[in-house]
């Protein structure tokens, strides 16, 4: 891992990588250093250096110095604050005996990724005020947090079939409940789909959403046992689910799709559901395209190719989310996310990573349409996983 490291940071021409956390503040650096989750106490700061060549630093407290002993590299122990300044002081300047080192941190100027800001601004002070200059090392940690191996691409593959089948099934049992004249909510349809995912085998952090009518113009809805809608003719209905192989390492998969509880769609939904369709759309070409050609593309260029389509039908105001996430162990992975309103995601997406793309157009008070796929990027190609992407509004009684 550390040989892995030390060539990243090379190809990145940066002199190290400073890890850091106090009472476990940094996940991102506990996942990559592979901390152990249990039997050992982290109350006090510690910092661990990976310099470009070289052997690691780890600095530890008097009373934890064991913290780091899973890590290789000498081991600088301090107790009063003075004493961590200079092994911290010491040993960045070692990096570079020709200038400034520039050392990478969890942190993002002007906190314009907020998921990766995980060192204070008082740390950055100190680290600075040795005439070191900190950089952000959002693009390392893509590397270490965000790209699959084959065995999880595979499994997310299986995953990504398994939801494009349990939302089908979803929408049948809808209509034979419906045709039988059988009430149904969306609770109930939401535990169906649970069911439908332990029967293959998958898990999901949260239960999927299933939301009807107005519902569904609030992207972040959740049916529960105590508060749920009926599910009737004529409505239209959301399923947006989520899950991935009960299996070590596994990876989700995430996708969003949207029906009618008729066998004619009204004009109005059809216009919606078209438009987002078609910024979708236009987001996979613009990927597909990029790395075809072997261009390098930011994920907030992925969220104006999309968004554009939606401001040019008249419905800018109605997309208020991002275009989508990165995908790893957790739904919503510490990779390039498509954004470029909630903030200006200036990420390279770098081969092996997976990402949605899920515009939305959400008509308070009425409906809300969201189309959601997964992506895959190699190093030359990007492409959809799991299944066809909806093409149509699905007509449930037709």
């Amino acid at each position: 891992m550390i040989e892995e490291i030390q060539q990243a940071l090379q190809e990145a021409g940066l002199d190290g990588w400073l890890f850091y956390s106090f009472r476990n503040s940094d996940p991102i650096a506990a996942n990559i250093l592979g901390m152990p989750a249990e039997g050992h106490m982290a109350t006090r700061r510690w910092f661990y250096l990976v310099p470009a060549a070289g052997e690691p630093t780890r600095i530890v407290h008097s009373i934890e110095r064991d913290v780091l002993d899973h890590l290789p590299g000498s081991k600088q122990i301090y107790l009063p604050w003075q004493q961590l300044h200079s092994h911290l002081k010491t040993a960045l300047l070692a990096l570079n005996a020709n200038g400034a080192p520039r050392v990478a941190m969890q942190y993002s100027p002007e906190a314009a990724i907020p998921y990766l800001s995980r060192v204070d601004a008082g740390t950055i002070e100190l680290i600075r005020s040795f005439g070191v200059e900190p950089v952000t090392s959002a693009n390392l940690v893509q590397k270490f947090e965000a790209a699959w191996n084959d065995e999880q691409l595979a499994m997310h593959e299986e995953a990504g079939r398994g939801l494009y089948a349990s939302v089908a099934e979803a929408f049948a049992e809808i209509g034979r409940r419906i045709k039988a004249s059988a009430p149904t909510t969306e609770y109930d349809i939401q535990q169906f789909i649970l069911e439908r995912f332990a029967s293959r085998g998958m898990i999901t952090a949260d239960p999927p959403i299933v939301a009807v009518n107005a519902h569904s113009a609030q992207p972040h809805y959740g049916p529960t046992k105590d508060h749920h809608a009926p599910i009737k003719a004529d409505d239209f209905v959301l399923i947006d689910l989520w899950a991935k192989l009960d299996k070590p390492g596994s990876v989700y998969a995430d996708i969003t799709w949207t029906a009618f509880v008729g066998d004619t769609i009204p004009e109005e939904v059809n216009k919606v559901f078209t438009t987002v369709r078609d910024a979708r759309d236009a987001a996979i070409d613009f990927v597909k395209q990029a790395f075809a050609e072997g261009r390098t593309i930011h994920g907030w260029e992925v969220d104006d190719a999309c968004r554009a389509v939606i401001v040019e039908a008249g419905y800018g105001d109605y997309f208020i989310h991002r275009t989508g996430h990165n995908i790893h162990t957790e739904v919503h992975g510490n990779g390039a996310n498509i954004d470029n309103l909630e903030t200006k995601d200036d990420r390279v997406l770098i081969p092996r990573t997976c990402f949605s793309i899920e515009p939305g157009i959400y008509l308070e008070g009425k409906f809300g349409v969201r189309s959601e796929i997964d992506m895959y990027v190699s190093e030359t190609e990007g492409r959809v996983t799991g299944g066809e992407p909806q093409r149509e509004l699905v007509a449930i009684l037709a």
